[in-house]
């Protein structure tokens, strides 16, 4: 299978990437780590990846379990560091900074949407949802907040606690603190897993509102061909490489790729 080194459409290339890889490579494990004193303990997550996330557009990124689709979000998000190659958020060549640099900049300037809620338990929802701006000493654009709010649902539940909510209402709760300081990217590792499907439709309208009314920036790893219709391309990894790429996906497109993959 043929490696990509995906590009921004020709229409977004002008612009800058609001986050990119360049000849990714990530590994775990080391060699004559094996049981057998081998290099079977040396896992390559990402082979030689090579993409860009332009600034103001929504893109996805599928793969099979094991692509390395995490993995990629991870790195470029300075979640985790590559093994060898260059990861940028704006012009910020995140191997130049220092752990607490890293904090600082994935606290200051991106959003993140997990399955895991990661909710502070002593915390009301409005205060989770405000925490990231608090921590920054910034002061959030209370329209915003309300826009948001109100978007999710979340009204009439900003004085409970994640104990007091539901798996559905403490997802959204996740979304809302990623989207309420208005982040450089926002980062989703299967943002809708926990939603039903009446909410998990609403946030990826949202979602794909804020990309195009606001220029927010969304970068989303799904297993879902319906979520990933709502981007403007899709990235297909599989094997740690970059095999495939849409532009403006549909349903039926993502899944006709998804099995010409063989996923």
């Amino acid at each position: 299978m043929t490696d990509i080194a995906l590009a921004a459409p020709a229409a977004e290339r002008s612009a800058r990437p609001a986050a990119r890889v360049s000849h990714a490579r990530k590994s775990y494990g080391s060699v004559g780590a094996g049981a057998d004193g081998g290099p079977d303990a040396v896992v390559h997550a990402l082979d030689d990846v090579t993409v860009d996330f332009p600034a103001g557009a929504f893109t996805a990124i599928m793969g099979p379990s094991g692509s390395g689709k995490s993995t990629l979000m991870h790195c470029v998000a300075g979640l985790d560091t590559l093994t060898s190659g260059q990861a940028f958020v704006g012009d910020t060549d995140l191997a130049s900074l220092s752990d607490k640099q890293r904090t600082i900049l994935r606290r200051d300037r991106l959003g993140f949407v997990f399955q895991a809620f990661n909710l502070l338990p002593t915390l009301t929802a409005e205060e989770n949802i405000c925490l990231p701006a608090d921590l920054a000493g910034r002061t959030l654009d209370r329209d915003w907040f309300d826009t948001v709010v109100t978007t999710l649902r979340l009204g009439d539940r900003l004085g409970h606690r994640p104990a007091q909510l539901s798996g559905g209402q403490q997802q959204r709760v996740a979304v809302a603190r990623a989207l309420a300081s208005r982040p450089e990217v926002v980062f989703g590792d299967e943002p809708t897993g926990a939603l039903d499907s009446r909410t998990s439709t609403e946030l990826l309208r949202f979602l794909r509102t804020a990309v195009d009314d606001l220029g927010q920036t969304v970068v989303m790893v799904t297993h879902d061909p319906v979520a990933a219709s709502y981007a403007d391309r899709v990235v297909f990894l599989a094997d740690g490489r970059v095999v495939d790429g849409l532009e403006a996906p549909t349903r039926d497109s993502v899944l006709e790729t998804m099995k010409r993959l063989g996923e």
